[in-house]
């Protein structure tokens, strides 16, 4: 199994959950004997440090660079409490990396050491049909080629060799390629339903069927930028600040796994006392 495979699938929610379980056998195993000198005796919480240190030197993924983000961005600069973050947010034809809300939406887009920039222009488009700032996040020897690839318009960072970010480019707003179906799509029924009548209108009284495209026509009544601010305050409410300070109070390493996981409660009980457990090898 190659080296990314196998972290993505130790940094997930599916091995987390495992761990907690009392099931440490299969990738957490495999992983621990692969890259951790003499892990007999060390406690859970150092394995996955060592673990983590290793991508950081070594194996740069997507889940390193979401994982600094949350640490860097959410929970050192901004108020958790009225911040949220998305990840994989299907928006278009395209999934965001990650959003960040708070009174504004801005998308990142990761583009790793082990990533290329086929498609970073057409998942841009997307991203502005329902956000107005887009900032690709990327790696130093990468910086030249995203500068010659993207629009001015897009922010662009470093994330170093020290985890820190670095700002290379701000990114300005753009509001003109707002798109009325995007936006609508994004929404939950709760959602937009929850947009229709705060505005004041009926919500359609026909069959399921016809029930989405007379919604949809109703949201095309809206003001375009109104709407774009209505879809951040609705998607705002996604956050479970619960699930917010149980992330705060993990290791760095875990915090972005923790962050989208709800399910986490269900190992409240043992999930300190598992990262204190001695590994027996």
């Amino acid at each position: 199994m190659s080296n990314n495979l196998i972290l993505k699938r130790f940094f997930s929610k599916a091995a987390l959950h495992g761990l907690l379980s009392g099931n440490e056998e299969g990738i957490f195993d495999c992983v621990v004997r692969r890259y951790v000198a003499e892990p007999k005796g060390k406690p859970y919480e150092k394995l996955i440090s060592e673990i983590y240190s290793y991508m950081d030197k070594e194996y740069r993924t997507e889940y390193y660079y979401k994982n600094t983000m949350i640490n860097k961005m959410l929970l050192k600069k901004h108020d958790y409490k009225k911040t949220i973050v998305l990840t994989e947010l299907p928006i278009g034809n395209s999934k965001a990396d990650f959003i960040m809300i708070n009174g504004k939406g801005t998308v990142y887009e990761i583009k790793t050491e082990l990533d290329n920039l086929d498609r970073i222009n057409s998942q841009i488009d997307d991203y502005y049909k329902a956000f107005s700032e887009v900032v690709i996040v990327t790696y130093r020897d990468n910086i030249e080629k995203v500068l010659e690839t993207v629009p001015e318009t897009v922010g662009i960072m470093e994330l170093t060799k020290r985890r820190a970010l670095r700002a290379i480019r701000d990114s300005k707003q753009i509001y003109s390629k707002l798109d009325y179906y995007t936006i609508f799509k994004i929404l939950r029924k709760y959602e937009f339903e929850h947009i229709l009548t705060t505005l004041g209108y009926d919500l359609p009284k026909v069959n399921q069927f016809q029930y989405y495209r007379e919604s949809f026509n109703l949201i095309q009544k809206i003001n375009i930028d109104v709407l774009q601010k209505l879809m951040l305050r609705e998607l705002k409410k996604r956050m479970r600040i619960e699930t917010v300070e149980f992330s705060i109070d993990a290791p760095e390493e875990l915090r972005f796994l923790i962050y989208f996981d709800d399910a986490i409660f269900d190992y409240k009980d043992t999930f300190f006392t598992t990262l204190n457990r001695i590994y027996g090898g």
